[in-house]
């Protein structure tokens, strides 16, 4: 294949390019390897003849014509007709008295006769919703000054890193005042500032925003794309979401992005039916669809479409210093049959349910983007058991850096919900994990899924009166920050928010005022800081030899011991977790070394809403037998208690 395209390079090279859209260009895009195509489709400052204007170009290759209307125009919808191009159908023209700035659609004639009015798929610009144009701009023009942080991820390796991400919905993180805008929106600028600001104060080493790319439905949350190749105009312009990437690096702050190529909405300006014919999408609707959300499904068969994605993603990276992108819906992408009955899906060439088109983007996805990208998280949100989701496309994996453990999180909240007298009957959900925790390289998430409507809030999932609330929680993030896994927490789980969360109202930052959520914002913070900058919890996250049971087994007390421990075996900590309202006064802990243990955490201090009794920092184990260890120590293990140390 690319002895074949470097022929086809040589062979167009030699040729005059009479056109802003070559042979070449047609030619790469066609094979769906033309990794720049968002320079020559969408609306671009160029020059003809000297002359400076916008040159716009559109692939629409079903289409009777195509007309370019816009304010440049008057909109008149005849007024400016598009050449076509063949063999692939894209339609162009440079247009003299188009500026930046300037509002535009494609008014796509279909075959049938039908009058269609479309945005630009390659826009980088939105019109604020409800409006739906597209806006002429130039993101070439944009400034950076991340050049240190961009030569760090060159050879960043996240499987040895401290990886903790707070996933955030910047439009409902915080909210101006009523009365400043209807909305209450912060600007990317303004956004940048506060949580670079509370994201260092807390620990974290990642900030994941959903809903970038530009959408038409706030309710959608983002995952209901229609301008892949624009930040939404929600928060502000392209520059100004630049600013705030720029801002978090120069922060030493990473930064993921939701990136949804599982479907896109039906929305008339959008993707759909584009040039009145499935374009974008399978024209099958057993394929093209997806009943459970009413949206299209794209077409994973064709060059130009896979070009459409792969482009954007390196788009994202290239354009605009993403250091990751968390990838939404994976498991509907893959399985021919998800979310359908029998006799509402096609079976592949095989017979069998998997989609053989969508396994070869991904892998072809994935290799070109740790080629050209190595130090880029690329992470999947799979639901089910799809074997080497992480592995390299040379073992017949899908290439993906990471992906979401959404077993373990199933089980863990199934756990945390019970009443304390009947966790010892599920002492398993726990430990379960542990068998297949080298598998996938995982990253262990508590994301907006668990708590948005009808899920309630990650406080109120716990049981027991209002204290034991916090204590639970407490413990639970104690278990998943020991656990082996990268870690994700959504907005408003540091702090114990009590509503579910809803993209229609700010998080309830008041609850900070009253003591408990302060204390829990407080612990948290300690856990995110521990975990930062202690390599036992994280360099080893792939390997056997970083994890290690004390006793596993204690399902009567409900009480979990392990260890962790670095590569190179320098770094240990010690963590013990009691998941019951019992104090144990006289608990003793098995050890495999005759060692000091000092107390590092410990969630029954004042400053985290525990009782402030004290306790020993330093303990040495003695010579006996314990939990199948040949030494012990004591320890006074309150009722809720987590104790973690460090030898």
């Amino acid at each position: 294949m690319r002895k074949k395209v470097e022929e086809k390079r040589e062979e167009i090279s030699v040729k005059a390019e009479p056109e802003f859209i070559t042979e070449l260009d047609q030619y790469l895009f066609g094979q769906g390897v033309h990794y720049d195509i968002f320079r020559k489709l969408g609306a671009h400052p160029s020059k003809q003849d000297g002359k400076p204007g916008i040159h716009f170009a559109v692939w629409a290759p079903n289409a009777k014509s195509v007309n370019l209307m816009g304010s440049f125009n008057e909109w008149s919808e005849f007024g400016h007709p598009m050449k076509r191009l063949e063999p692939l159908g894209i339609y162009e023209l440079f247009v003299p008295e188009a500026k930046l700035g300037d509002m535009y659609k494609f008014l796509i004639t279909a075959r049938d006769g039908r009058k269609l009015y479309k945005a630009d798929p390659y826009a980088n610009q939105a019109e604020f919703r409800p409006g739906t144009a597209s806006i002429v701009t130039d993101i070439s023009a944009i400034k950076w000054s991340d050049a240190v942080w961009m030569k760090k991820q060159e050879t960043y390796v996240p499987d040895k890193s401290p990886v903790s991400i707070y996933e955030v919905h910047p439009g409902s993180w915080r909210k101006h005042p009523h009365g400043e805008d209807e909305d209450g929106f912060y600007n990317y600028r303004e956004f940048a500032k506060e949580l670079t600001e509370y994201v260092k104060k807390m620990g974290y080493t990642h900030v994941e925003l959903m809903g970038i790319a530009e959408h038409p439905f706030d309710g959608s949350w983002g995952y209901q794309v229609t301008g892949y190749y624009a930040p939404t105009s929600r928060y502000g312009s392209p520059e100004d979401f630049a600013y705030m990437v720029n801002y978090f690096h120069k922060n030493n702050i990473g930064v993921i992005l939701d990136w949804v190529p599982a479907h896109f909405p039906k929305d008339a300006h959008g993707l759909g039916e584009f040039d009145g014919t499935c374009v974008y999408e399978y024209a099958d609707p057993r394929k093209g669809e997806h009943p459970d959300w009413g949206t299209k499904v794209f077409d994973f068969a064709k060059n130009e479409v896979k070009n459409f994605l792969i482009c954007n993603a390196l788009f994202w990276l290239e354009q605009y210093h993403v250091d990751g992108l968390r990838v939404d819906a994976v498991a509907s992408m893959l399985y021919l049959d998800y979310g359908r009955e029998n006799g509402q899906w096609i079976p592949n060439k095989y017979g069998g349910n998997k989609n053989l088109e969508a396994i070869e983007f991904f892998k072809h996805l994935n290799s070109l983007l740790h080629g050209k990208h190595p130090g880029t998280m690329i992470i999947a949100e799979e639901s089910t058991a799809w074997p080497k989701v992480t592995d390299c496309a040379e073992n017949d994996g899908l290439g993906f850096t990471m992906k979401w453990n959404m077993g373990w999180m199933h089980d863990f909240l199934e756990y945390m919900k019970l009443d304390p007298y009947f966790r010892k009957f599920n002492h398993n959900k726990m430990t379960f994990a542990m068998t297949y925790a080298y598998a996938e390289k995982y990253v262990l998430v508590l994301s907006h899924d668990e708590v948005v409507h009808l899920k309630c809030s990650m406080l109120n999932k716990m049981p027991g009166e209002y204290e034991d609330k916090f204590a639970n929680l407490k413990a639970g993030y104690s278990f998943m920050m020991g656990h082996p896994g990268k870690k994700l927490l959504f907005m408003g789980q540091e702090f114990a928010q009590l509503q579910e969360w809803s993209e229609a109202r700010e998080l309830d930052w008041y609850l900070l005022e009253e003591e408990p959520h302060q204390q829990m914002k407080n612990y948290v913070s300690a856990l995110l800081r521990l975990y930062k900058k202690t390599p036992a919890l994280y360099d080893a996250d792939s390997s056997p030899a970083g994890f290690e049971w004390i006793n596993a087994d204690d399902a009567q007390r409900s009480i979990y011991s392990f260890l962790r421990h670095s590569q190179d075996g320098k770094s240990n900590l010690l963590f013990v977790v009691n998941f019951t309202p019992v104090a144990r006064p006289d608990y003793r802990v098995g050890v495999n070394r005759r060692k000091q243990y000092r107390l590092l955490l410990n969630s029954d201090d004042a400053q985290y809403g525990g009782s402030g009794k004290p306790q020993p920092e330093i303990y040495k184990a003695v010579k006996g037998e314990c939990d199948g260890k040949p030494y012990s120590f004591a320890y006074d293990l309150p009722a809720y208690g987590v104790a973690v140390f460090k030898f």
